[in-house]
């Protein structure tokens, strides 16, 4: 299909821009001419939720949909949901970690998983070609509130750890909801725990004062600050959906999301006695390193947690996950959950002691990001011109082209919806990572320049 409505996550754009309340209700027609019957629908804290859900719902209904209206959650807890009840899938309106000003629409599989490209595409079509199952009066579907979809999500995850280790464990951690819709339920989920919280940014407000919802570093200086100066065992950050968890430790270091997805698997391996663990190719060697060292396999997908979590579905996977701090337990459900990997991290520091001694034991690599524009429509070729230039190296064709150094790695991938390329490169120094990208980025310019020639 030549025309895109859906990037990795869901159809978004600026409110009242890209995002108007005509695009809305047509794509809420398109999801519900596909799936039919029953969807639930949720919103994180966002100014603009109640108009974008009214208009998504509106148009679910002219389709015939019942609109189950869950209110304001996290993505994990709507598709938890949406896993265990009888309806065909789910709709989740968030723009996650973007500013305030966007917003956006996220379908969710009948399964509680992210919904697949193939699926995708066939909403895509209902879309562009307007073919909307226009139902008549008699026929049109109506809205309903559901109420304590949150509570039951928290019982859940409360289950899936060893609850009792962590109460006598008597943790105090500092917690930082983003102003989201992580504020529903993780300062209650803590509590369950008998952990002692101190609330960051805990009160559901759409403008997200405290800072903006990506839990990156600069982002996250409050967080660090606070665990500093209240002695507390660990510092907790969500993103705007809550369905990504970043940590810092107890000396006030922010982890990256690469280090804290080693700690739990290395730890869920260990005490599975083995299994597989499922990751994308531009994850950072730190994973293998500690999952072979404790009996486990690593399988390498394309970026996007729904390929994660479908290949975790596929192979039976233990754990898997992704190094921006979204993890997937599969005993819970296929997708990434910020509370249920806060409750994890919370039950592996009270049995295994404090998260700086659990981070220093993961192997360091540096990392080099970096990104070039090329033009439109030769990224395939890109790619075979860069084969052929990197030709007798280790290459992993998963998703760009890895390329394999005595050094390192570098990932050359061709974004899925903007004409960019991006280089990953890691290494065990700063100085050899930045000759790899250095090498790669060479590369690229001359397959680009060759291929533009064609």
């Amino acid at each position: 299909m030549s025309k895109r409505l859906f990037g990795t996550n869901g159809v978004r754009g600026v409110v009242n821009e890209e995002m108007s309340v005509q695009l809305a209700l047509d794509v809420g027609k398109a999801i519900g001419t596909f799936m039919g019957g029953k969807v639930a629908i949720a919103t994180d804290t966002r100014t603009s939720a109640h108009m974008i859900k009214n208009a998504v719902s509106a148009g679910l209904m002219a389709s015939g949909v019942e609109v189950l209206d869950l209110g304001m959650l996290p993505t994990p807890a709507l598709q938890y949901y949406v896993k265990g009840s009888a309806v065909k899938g789910g709709v989740m309106i968030t723009a996650s970690h973007n500013p305030p000003e966007f917003n956006g629409i996220k379908c969710v599989d009948y399964d509680g998983t992210e919904m697949p490209r193939n699926k995708e595409e066939m909403i895509e079509a209902i879309y562009f070609n307007q073919s909307f199952a226009h139902k008549s009066w008699r026929m049109v579907g109506s809205m309903r509130p559901i109420t304590g979809v949150g509570q039951t999500y928290i019982t859940v995850v409360k289950r899936q750890v060893d609850y009792t280790a962590i109460e006598d464990a008597k943790l105090k951690v500092v917690l930082d909801c983003a102003n989201g819709a992580g504020s529903a339920t993780s300062p209650q989920l803590l509590e369950s725990l008998g952990v002692k919280a101190i609330t960051l940014n805990a009160n559901p407000q759409g403008t997200f004062p405290g800072h903006e919802s990506e839990p990156t570093p600069e982002n996250l200086r409050d967080l660090v600050e606070m665990v500093k100066v209240t002695g507390a065992d660990l510092g907790i950050a969500h993103d705007g959906d809550a369905d990504r968890c970043i940590f810092v430790d107890d000396k006030g270091n922010y982890l990256y999301g690469d280090r804290s997805l080693a700690i739990v698997a290395r730890y869920v391996v260990a005490e599975k006695g083995g299994g597989t663990v499922v990751t994308p190719v531009s994850t950072s060697s730190c994973l293998e390193d500690v999952v072979r060292s404790a009996g486990g396999d690593v399988i390498y997908t394309k970026v996007g947690s729904p390929v994660v979590a479908r290949k975790m579905i596929e192979v039976k996977a233990i754990f898997g996950g992704e190094e921006n701090g979204g993890l997937i337990f599969p005993e819970h459900q296929y997708c990434r959950d910020a509370a249920m990997t806060m409750a994890k991290v919370l039950e592996i520091i009270a049995k295994d002691g404090p998260l700086s001694r659990l981070a220093a034991s993961i192997p360091g690599y540096a990392l080099d990001k970096r990104k070039m524009h090329t033009p439109p429509g030769v990224k395939d070729q890109v790619v075979e011109e860069l084969l052929m230039r990197f030709d007798g190296m280790r290459v992993d064709t998963t998703d760009g082209i890895k390329v394999y150094f005595d050094e390192g790695w570098a990932l050359i991938r061709p974004s899925g919806t903007e004409p960019i390329f991006r280089i990953y490169s890691e290494a065990r120094s700063d100085q050899a990572a930045k000759r790899i990208g250095d090498e790669c980025e060479k590369a690229l310019k001359e397959a680009v320049k060759e291929c533009e020639g064609d």
